[in-house]
């Protein structure tokens, strides 16, 4: 049976940007120079490399290829599928009033995940009754409003189950098993499939323990997204009340790198991890 993993419309764009740039630079073009030879306002070429030109048709990846001297049928085929994929558009797309960032997007072609979160267990390890008292938050939700914010998170969930899954690496602060969300019946049950995932092999869940004091990450939650091909470089993403960041630059990517090396030090090892869950579910009895 052939499975066909899911790809993210992100990733590829992302990546035909990133090929058209070096396209460029090994003619020894500024963006300038290759807009002149092309026709077009600087604005265009400049866009299409940032990835804000959503719409790279044919035509202008023809144009582009003859600027830059690319002959090769094999090359020019393989940028216009990257093209088409950039177009299409992923599940999360029909939960555009639920998802305000593109981070599921890039979750799906994602080859590990990194995840440290302070005060809830991460989205990916969260069970249905646990999204929808997170969702809530002590607000008055209609129940159909609750209803899709908890089918989409399951859905996005489903990464962790296709073939070839993703290696997912959550750190989570103990006050994140400590808050009772949901009440206690709710966090016993999501406590103990947190044990439940630790036991998968492409899961890790570490603990940082109130007793490690002061750490790395006492700025906030965040998820570090490495992915499989050397073109696409990894992306570090942080959530505020009022926008979410996606970083790339190496000066950030080096920085939360160093941040979840720290945090991982912090923490209790997988096996003692457990044992911490374990712990907190039976004084929640």
């Amino acid at each position: 049976m052939e499975h066909r993993l899911p790809y993210s419309p992100s990733v590829r764009r992302r990546r035909l940007s990133a090929e058209l740039r070096r396209l460029r630079e090994s003619c020894g073009m500024t963006a300038a120079q290759a807009a002149g030879r092309a026709g077009w306002p600087q604005s265009k070429v400049t866009k299409i490399e940032l990835g804000e030109r959503k719409n790279v048709t044919v035509q202008d990846l023809a144009v582009l290829c003859e600027v830059y001297g690319v002959h090769d049928p094999k090359v020019r085929e393989a940028l216009e599928k990257l093209a088409r994929d950039a177009k299409q558009r992923g599940w999360w797309s029909k939960y555009k009033d639920v998802f305000t960032d593109l981070l599921p997007d890039f979750e799906t072609e994602a080859r590990i995940i990194r995840t440290y979160e302070c005060q809830v267990v991460p989205g990916l390890l969260q069970l249905p009754e646990y999204i929808e008292a997170v969702f809530r938050g002590g607000q008055v939700h209609e129940p159909d409003v609750i209803e899709r914010a908890v089918a989409a998170r399951l859905r996005r969930q489903e990464i962790l189950n296709r073939f070839d899954p993703p290696e997912l690496w959550a750190v989570l602060d103990e006050a994140a098993l400590r808050r009772r969300i949901g009440g206690p019946e709710v966090m016993r049950k999501q406590l103990q499939h947190l044990i439940h995932m630790a036991a998968r092999h492409n899961i890790t869940i570490q603990v940082v323990p109130f007793g490690a004091g002061e750490h790395a990450a006492l700025v906030g939650s965040f998820v570090i997204l490495d992915f499989p091909a050397a073109l696409d470089p990894s992306l570090a993403y942080a959530e505020t009340y009022t926008a979410s960041l996606m970083m790339e630059t190496t000066a950030e990517l080096t920085r939360y790198n160093a941040v979840f090396g720290h945090l991982q030090g912090s923490a209790l090892s997988a096996a003692e991890s457990v044992k911490l869950l374990e712990t907190v579910m039976s004084q929640l009895e």
